[in-house]
């Protein structure tokens, strides 16, 4: 017979109840196996390449091609921007659509940057989070901008500041998202794939993509791959992209991104050493955060099998060090506990301090909640200017 204080809670709440204490301690409090905080580590170059090419191993990821072979379908001016409208096919999967940007008039090879489109439950729409082309914006996107961008397509605020961008469709995402026709009957159900102009249909295909994840993450680990060792490939093909285009200045090219596009610039910035300038927004916590209070608000494309026993989540982008890397928090964000964004900080200042390059790290929190706002906007891309833009 249970009693009443035999039954009443004594633990830490958790996500996973009283098996929250013993699996934060398998991550633990000290640094991890490849961390360069750890005193096993002094020389940052041989470390970054130790801990990459394991971060790599655990990505698993898949073979992506070589450069892709680039059709634009067309070009135009819009508010003050030449806009080219641009798809490439990787070995699998419907062509990947995306958008270049840059003033109008530009001449001469021009700093780039990687805009990488959100998560935000919105899997019918990519890049057209972030970009605008034209003044008859989607309905959802007027929602979606106005909630996590405060009305702006920042994509193309940042453009008219002189940078060349390209914002592209992520894997699950837009133009490489699951049609439902392709998906057997029983996971499927009477899911079809809505028609762009019924905004109805189209949260009902988003509600369906959403409890799509777990069978589209359990698949890929299924065949020998991750969801982040996925987009990040991915994502390194479009920066292939940006940096062969004449027009775009290699040595000078950034990324950033909001939310899954901040999980992506950590991925990305973390691996490529091509991107010389990274801006992090609202995604950066630690594992244990995830573990004991978060995986609940985030997809499936965080997680990366065995990786936190060797490195944090934020010493993922701290890889880069000593590259410049912003990373912006808000302090009311739902999908982090503020401890552990500070805690993420901390780490991240360690490591630049570490390798001699403290004024290259930079971190802000801002009041409100989950967001990349204006103000937010302008510290990004200050951030840019100071480390992409010739002096």
């Amino acid at each position: 017979m249970t009693t009443s204080t035999e039954s009443q809670v004594t633990h830490p709440l958790s996500t996973i109840g009283l098996y929250g204490p013993w699996a934060a301690s398998l991550v633990g409090d000290a640094p991890a196996k490849l961390s360069f905080r750890s005193a096993e580590f002094s020389d940052v170059d041989q470390w970054r390449d130790q801990a990459r090419t394991r971060l790599l191993e655990r990505l698993a990821q898949p073979d992506t091609g070589g450069v892709p072979e680039v059709k634009v379908h067309c070009s135009y001016i819009y508010d003050g921007l030449h806009i080219e409208e641009l798809s490439w096919q990787l070995p699998y999967g419907a062509p990947t659509k995306a958008y270049f940007l840059k003033p109008a008039g530009a001449t001469g090879p021009l700093p780039g940057v990687v805009a990488l489109h959100c998560h935000s439950g919105n899997k019918y729409f990519g890049a057209p989070k972030v970009v605008r082309t034209n003044e008859q914006l989607h309905p959802l996107m007027v929602e979606l901008q106005g909630r996590n961008y405060q009305g702006r397509s920042w994509a193309n605020e940042l453009a008219k500041r002189g940078y060349a961008v390209l914002a592209h469709d992520a894997f699950a995402f837009g133009s490489r998202r699951v049609r439902p026709e392709g998906v057997i009957d029983p996971v499927r159900g009477d899911m079809s794939d809505p028609n762009p102009q019924d905004s109805e249909a189209i949260r009902a295909y988003n509600q369906w993509a959403g409890n799509h994840e777990h069978v589209l993450a359990k698949s890929l680990f299924s065949a020998g791959t991750t969801w982040p060792g996925v987009f990040s490939a991915e994502d390194q093909r479009a920066l292939d992209v940006l940096c062969a285009r004449p027009d775009v200045d290699a040595s000078r090219v950034g990324c950033a991104g909001l939310s899954g596009g901040g999980l992506r610039t950590v991925m990305l910035a973390g691996l490529d050493p091509r991107i010389q300038c990274a801006v992090c927004v609202g995604m950066m916590t630690t594992w244990r955060d995830y573990l004991l209070n978060k995986c609940q608000t985030h997809t499936w494309m965080c997680y990366v099998p065995l990786l936190p026993a060797e490195l944090d989540y934020p010493e993922i982008l701290a890889l880069r060090a000593p590259l410049p890397t912003l990373v912006l928090n808000s302090t009311e964000d739902p999908l982090f506990t503020l401890p552990e964004m500070e805690r993420a900080d901390a780490m991240m200042r360690t490591v630049y301090d570490k390798a001699g390059a403290a004024d290259h790290y930079a971190c802000s929190f801002y009041p409100g909640g989950h967001k990349f706002d204006v103000p937010m906007q302008a510290e990004a891309f200050d951030w840019f200017d100071r480390w992409l833009q010739p002096a």
